[in-house]
């Protein structure tokens, strides 16, 4: 070998060690950090998402009770196809969430936390709609107890959801 390749490896054999123990450095310098970090790109992002299309009309919800598999952040898909203004309201774990006002013909989406296993009340808060009909529940099942819930005697001390025998 030429003392000039001979340089130029030794270089190269230098510098990728140098940049090998920089890493090292940061694990060791780091330990707790690094380690999140690599964690969290391998978990799961968080707790499930799931949509759900809601129709509004003079004067109920359509599906009037519905069930969502998993908790999590549910995204309702709200269409107004009746003749007067509707809105909806949803009662999650964390608290309530509401649409403005949706005109007939409108659409408006809500994202609403429901990351507890259980039994929310939904309905529309607009004058007297509720009273008429404009009401249901929206079920959470799976996962932990559902500390709003309005059924707490199906949730079974696992903190998973019972069958109720």
């Amino acid at each position: 070998m030429t003392p000039f390749r001979l340089s130029i490896t030794a270089l190269a054999v230098a510098a990728a060690m140098g940049v090998a123990a920089c890493g090292d450095d940061d694990d060791a310098s780091d330990s707790g950090s690094a380690g999140t970090t690599e964690e969290e790109a391998a978990a799961p992002a968080g707790p499930s998402s799931s949509s759900l299309k809601v129709v509004a009309t003079d004067f109920k919800f359509s599906p009037a009770n519905p069930t969502i598999d998993k908790p999590g952040t549910v995204t309702f898909s709200v269409s107004n196809e009746g003749q007067a203004p509707h809105a909806l309201e949803v009662e999650g774990p964390s608290g309530e969430a509401k649409t403005g006002t949706i005109e007939p013909g409108q659409a408006e989406d809500l994202e609403v936390d429901l990351g507890k296993a259980g039994t929310y009340e939904w309905y529309c808060p607009i004058g007297n709609h509720r009273d008429q009909g404009m009401e249901g529940e929206v079920t959470v099942a799976g996962g932990g107890s559902g500390g709003a819930s309005k059924d707490e005697d199906k949730d079974d001390d696992r903190g998973g959801v019972s069958s109720g025998y």
